[in-house]
């Protein structure tokens, strides 16, 4: 029996990254073992706001909230309430499962749903760090927020580790279920990259965490010792001034080549370009771009942090330790093994496509679902005696947002009652978005054979 599953998330399409493709890709997958599958993100300007649909028969929500910064709302608690319990008493929701710690939405959404006895699972995709003033913010955020959570996923053990430490959540409430892809998209080129040119990759969010000012230290020392080497850059954020303001310093504008923004469907074409994928990143509880690079035949150095050492094996990737000089020891070695010819693009590509498939993803991500509504959802004195619990101060202050927004709740069922809005019904079958997504990825196949 199909499940209605609300995706809640500040990061989601036509935003770019690995949390927005996970969302989708889980989505989707999720909709075709025929279950109800809807998401719910804030509106994109100018014209991204209201509902939209995407294949298969995805259905999104685009709340009007602005954002402050990387593509997130302010955390405003209350305002959430009135648009989710209308979608969700609409659509008939029965589990929301909220994504990212940085997303204020997804924390609302876990607040919330108990309200509606709606069930919660909460993925949490990066690691944080606990001394600066960001960590413990967040930190502390999302340990208000798992409080009363039903189940969390993490995408590395070392993310459950790094999950469990932050928002001191039983260990037995946290599954580890790993990022996937859909290998036949990250095909190698069947001609690889001819000449002399070592051409080096980065596909990133450009960011403090993502490791650009290693990158920004370490290209020009690169280029300076390889005269046969070219950095092609993917990627936006807080960071490109940097990039640009290095190349413009070291005169290397043709020796580093800078894309912007690169759509997922363009991933596969940027990465087939090179040979070595590099990665600088200063925390990553996965790396999904990791995994593309390599299932793409790209032969991959990076950092040693995170769940990166979880994800591929020894002879496909080399580490280096988060610092300038050993970033650039290891690509150097990296570039003289693949100047020697020591690197099978081809025989990477075909060791990779089978380690992580989201049909095996969207299995174990059906176990917790159902894992959680099998069990007994906890009363509201339990909830309130798990939110005090949070401490002194942080205790009393999310314990009084608990009970503002019981009271706010019971304000909108005076006021809009359950009986008074309209259900959504469905008039088609969602399998004619499948046969739809068929042709098109027959027409796709026909047209490259």
């Amino acid at each position: 029996m199909g499940i209605n599953i609300a995706m809640v998330c500040d990061f989601f399409h036509p935003g770019v990254g690995g949390v927005e493709n996970h969302i989708y890709m889980l989505s989707a997958n999720l909709i075709r073992s025929g279950h109800k599958v809807i998401a719910i993100t804030h509106s994109h300007p100018p014209d991204r706001v209201g509902v939209r649909w995407l294949l298969p028969s995805l259905k999104v929500y685009y709340i009007p909230f602005p954002t402050i910064a990387s593509s997130a709302t302010l955390p405003n608690y209350f305002t959430f309430l009135p648009y989710l319990r209308t979608i969700v008493l609409r659509e008939d929701i029965q589990l929301i499962h909220g994504h990212a710690s940085l997303s204020s939405l997804a924390h609302e959404g876990i607040l919330h749903a108990h309200l509606m006895g709606v069930r919660t699972v909460f993925t949490d995709h990066s690691l944080f760090g606990f001394d600066d003033a960001a960590s413990i913010l967040t930190n502390k955020l999302l340990e208000a927020a798992l409080r009363n959570v039903d189940a969390a996923i993490c995408v590395s053990h070392t993310g459950r580790e790094n999950t469990v430490l932050r928002a001191r959540i039983p260990p037995e409430r946290v599954h580890v279920i790993p990022n996937a892809l859909v290998a036949e998209q990250f095909r190698p080129s069947p001609v690889p990259p001819g000449g002399d040119t070592i051409t080096v990759i980065v596909l990133s969010r450009l960011a403090y965490r993502k490791g650009i000012d290693l990158l920004v230290a370490t290209a020009p020392r690169i280029c300076a010792r390889f005269p046969n080497v070219r950095f092609v850059i993917g990627g936006d954020g807080p960071k490109m001034i940097d990039l640009l303001q290095m190349r413009e310093k070291y005169l290397l504008q043709d020796r580093i080549a800078i894309l912007g923004p690169v759509r997922h469907s363009d991933v596969r074409n940027v990465l087939v370009q090179g040979s070595i994928y590099m990665n600088t990143s200063l925390t990553e509880s996965f790396g999904i771009a990791i995994l593309e690079a390599a299932c793409a035949g790209l032969y991959v150095v990076s950092t040693r942090v995170g769940g990166v050492p979880e994800i591929l094996p020894e002879d496909t990737i080399s580490f280096a330790n988060p610092d300038e000089d050993d970033v650039v020891r290891a690509m150097s070695e990296a570039i003289e093994l693949v100047s020697a010819g020591k690197h099978d693009p081809l025989r990477a590509h075909e060791r990779i496509k089978d380690f992580y498939d989201w049909k095996e993803v969207t299995k174990r991500t059906e176990a917790v679902y159902e894992s959680v509504l099998e069990s007994e959802p906890c009363d509201f004195w339990t909830r309130l005696q798990r939110t005090l619990d949070l401490g002194r101060f942080a205790g009393i202050i999310f314990a009084i947002i608990l009970l503002v927004d019981c009271l706010f709740y019971m304000f909108l069922d005076w006021y809009l009652p359950e009986d008074e809005l309209d259900m959504v019904e469905m008039h088609w079958e969602p399998e004619h978005f499948q046969e739809a997504v068929d042709e098109y990825e027959h027409s796709k196949k026909s047209e490259t054979a």
